[in-house]
């Protein structure tokens, strides 16, 4: 991941210097290295993942690209926060580290997790989910749980049994998204109170309430609530849907959020790019109309 980056851009080096110095780790050496375990702790990896998102995005945005709107699906939505002006990269790192810290600290503290779930009738899966909660409404067809381990396997055997659906654990560390997180949900919110939060340049689109967002103080306050809340993804789609891109551009590392947006309605009058490498940002601009 960013090995290209971490080659030829200073700015890049520059932003990850400074979330190994929030995250207490050498977050470049970690990423090209390893362990991939101690990559995967949100601690170091959200920070560094931010960095990264950031990275390309600057290339794209220094040869001219400017975006319409701007949204970003759970941690991504830090970086949205940063490309639409709301907050600088650097307080966007300093959010994504303190953030990760604070995720972090709860995995240690509950054996818990989150759970895809496909599904052929919605309504029929969501009346078996008892005991954990809807974290991501990814899409009309896709929602992801949390909850402790014991209570998703619980509610695996029951979609199971009942033909509702296929279930696929996620790699992640913990039960994101859920009550669980409520005290740090409660710590971020008085960390970040005083970080300035300005008014977003460029559309805005939060997961906590799948609209768009212009005061400051509601962008912090709802970007706060989401990390104890769901992420209302599919609501977000809808939003973004109604404005009629012709092209979406999914940056960061991963094609996930490429596939969930066909998934959510844009078909294939709206092209659906990737930039996960400075090749991907090269193609950009080789592709018509962009």
């Amino acid at each position: 991941m960013a090995a290209d980056l971490f080659r030829s851009d200073s700015v890049f080096r520059g932003l990850v210097d400074q979330a190994s110095a929030e995250a207490g780790e050498d977050l470049e050496r970690l990423c090209l290295r390893g362990p991939e375990k101690k990559l995967c702790r949100t601690t170091f990896l959200q920070p560094l993942l931010v960095a990264v998102s950031l990275g390309y995005l600057r290339h794209l945005t220094e040869r001219g690209l400017a975006a319409g709107v701007v949204l970003g699906h759970s941690l991504g939505e830090i970086s949205a926060l940063a490309a639409s002006g709301v907050v600088t990269p650097a307080d966007a790192i300093r959010i994504a580290a303190r953030r990760g810290a604070l995720m972090d600290r709860v995995a240690a503290q509950v054996e818990g997790g989150m759970m895809a779930v496909t599904m052929p009738d919605r309504e029929q899966t969501l009346s078996l989910v008892d005991g954990v909660t809807v974290a991501n409404d990814n899409a009309p067809k896709q929602i992801v749980l949390s909850g402790t381990l014991r209570d998703l396997e619980a509610v695996a055997a029951r979609i199971a049994a009942e033909r509702a659906g296929r279930c696929h654990r996620l790699a992640v560390a913990g039960p994101w998204h859920s009550p669980y997180l409520a005290e740090a949900r409660r710590e971020f919110a008085q960390w970040v109170e005083p970080l300035p939060f300005g008014a977003p340049k460029t559309t805005l689109i939060l997961n906590a309430t799948g609209e768009a967002e212009t005061d400051p103080a509601a962008i912090k306050r709802h970007v706060t609530d989401t990390l104890a809340g769901p992420v209302r993804w599919r609501s977000c789609m809808d939003s973004l849907r109604r404005l009629a891109p012709d092209t979406l551009l999914e940056i960061g590392p991963g094609r996930i959020l490429a596939g969930l947006a066909r998934a959510n309605g844009f078909d294939d009058r709206t092209r659906v790019l990737n930039v996960n490498n400075l090749r991907g940002v090269d193609r950009i601009f080789e592709t018509p109309a962009v």
